[in-house]
């Protein structure tokens, strides 16, 4: 994996740092392919419980395709008559990342430093919980490009602000505040900047030591709860909830509460 992005495991905690922090942590290749790879690893290591996503430097989380290397390639395309086979990205990175991301059982906590802008934005979005520094930025950015939306941000935005606040937000791409991101619902919490390492590996580690299990219900049933009608969730939260009520995590958190004890989840 290459040093673009810095891949850890530790006591069932997988993360994942984005390091470009010089060209504000953007997407070349080499960081989508590096990007794809952790997020897959993560996703399928039987030893992770949950998923940091974050990245280096203070000023930006990612801002999205690195314009400077795109430029190049969509010159060249152009030139050999083939101008659509650079966008190709979408389907060899920015989809298998999403995929990775949202189809996890694991918890996923996005810590946004700085600017999260295009692809950057979507990734956030991709996570299930969002802290975010009192100094973070949130742009859409595409249209600014004369792009269409990519990273998943056409299904996952609208579910966090309302179809119409995602379509202002992608017709007219603005710097948006973290206190307007919280505001929004895009940020589930907002810290000071310099608080944002600790409290973010303090959150994802404590879902790590967590109820995993009762965790992957949980992103089950709320993306079925999106799709289906309310009857055939409630068949479905008793299907999940019959499985969970089964587990020796069950059993274990509910003697811990009868003997007033911490629990210690097995994730089985």
């Amino acid at each position: 994996m290459a040093d673009t992005v810095l891949y850890e495991v530790s006591d069932g905690l997988a993360t994942i740092t984005l390091n470009r922090p010089e060209a504000m942590n953007a997407m070349n290749i080499e960081t989508k392919v590096a990007l794809r790879e952790a997020a897959q690893a993560a996703a399928a290591d039987d030893s992770v419980r949950a998923i940091l996503l974050t990245a280096a430097g203070d000023r930006a989380f990612c801002v999205g395709q690195d314009l400077k290397e795109h430029i190049g390639g969509l010159m060249a395309a152009r030139e050999a008559g083939s101008g659509g086979g650079v966008m190709s990205t979408v389907q060899e990175h920015y989809n298998p990342i999403v995929r990775a991301l949202t189809g996890t059982a694991k918890p996923v906590v996005a810590a946004v430093n700085g600017v999260a802008a295009g692809a950057g934005f979507g990734f956030a979005l991709a996570a299930d919980y969002r802290i975010v520094a009192d100094t973070a930025a949130f742009n859409t950015s595409f249209a600014g490009v004369a792009l269409t939306a990519d990273s998943g941000i056409s299904w996952t935005l609208p579910r966090v602000v309302g179809p119409s606040r995602a379509a202002d937000l992608l017709l007219f791409p603005r710097s948006i505040t973290a206190q307007e991101a919280y505001d929004l619902g895009i940020a589930n919490r907002i810290v000071p900047s310099a608080d944002l390492a600790a409290e973010a590996v303090k959150v994802a580690r404590g879902l790590a030591e967590g109820p995993t299990l009762a965790y992957a219900a949980l992103k089950e049933s709320l993306a079925y709860g999106l799709t289906h009608s309310l009857e055939e969730t409630l068949e479905k939260e008793d299907e999940l909830q019959t499985r969970a009520g089964s587990s020796e995590d069950h059993v274990i958190a509910v003697q811990a509460f009868v003997n007033k004890e911490k629990p210690k989840y097995l994730g089985r």
